[in-house]
């Protein structure tokens, strides 16, 4: 099988098949962004294909100064940044928001201890949850916490996608990590208390 490189080179001269074959290599990876920025299949199709035709209209631009994954990479989550941020009119829960109970207005807080195995979900059920759960987070957060943990970009590319500083990378992945960790608990507590009114 060719090399990235040889398979680029090719299909900056025209080839379709040597672009197929890109295609193949990575198609997965680029839906899976896309899904994770998205949260529906349609979409993440719909958007993962956008990527690859716009990659094949324009790669003759295509330096070679990141790799070419990075470089699909960025081509889908801008598209998902760009159609989130024209429909994203959804409930967005702030980080910084002071949670109220009652009449107590107290700060968020993360406990430490991770759930056990009895409190988790099937795997796919949890998969599910955690999806809603990421749609819930802003694009910027998202897409730094896609980049990151589901992609394994490192945080200078992640920083070089987003074109901002490596401080703020780390900054939104850390607070996105801390809120997915906290909402997933709370849902737990939540069906623990319902379990206990029924037993």
């Amino acid at each position: 099988m060719c090399k990235d490189g040889d398979l680029i080179v090719k299909s900056k001269d025209g080839d379709l098949e040597a672009f197929e074959e890109l295609v193949c290599l990575y198609e997965r990876k680029i839906y899976t962004t896309a899904y994770r920025m998205m949260g529906n299949y349609h979409d993440a199709n719909d958007f993962a294909q956008e990527a690859f035709l716009r990659a094949f209209q324009s790669i003759r631009t295509f330096r070679g100064e990141s790799s070419f994954l990075t470089w699909m990479c960025r081509i889908v989550t801008n598209i998902c940044r760009d159609e989130l941020r024209k429909k994203y009119n959804i409930s967005v829960e702030s980080l910084d928001k002071q949670l109220i109970l009652g009449d107590m207005e107290i700060k968020r807080q993360i406990p430490s201890s991770d759930p056990g195995p009895d409190e988790m979900y099937e795997n796919k059920e949890l998969q599910e949850e955690l999806q809603v759960l990421i749609n819930t987070l802003s694009p910027e957060f998202r897409l730094a916490l896609i980049l990151r943990d589901i992609q394994g970009f490192s945080y200078e590319e992640i920083a070089e996608q987003l074109e901002c500083s490596m401080g703020t990378v780390k900054s939104r992945i850390n607070r996105a990590r801390k809120y997915l960790k906290k909402k997933l608990l709370a849902q737990r507590e939540q069906i623990k208390q319902c379990e206990r009114q029924y037993m």
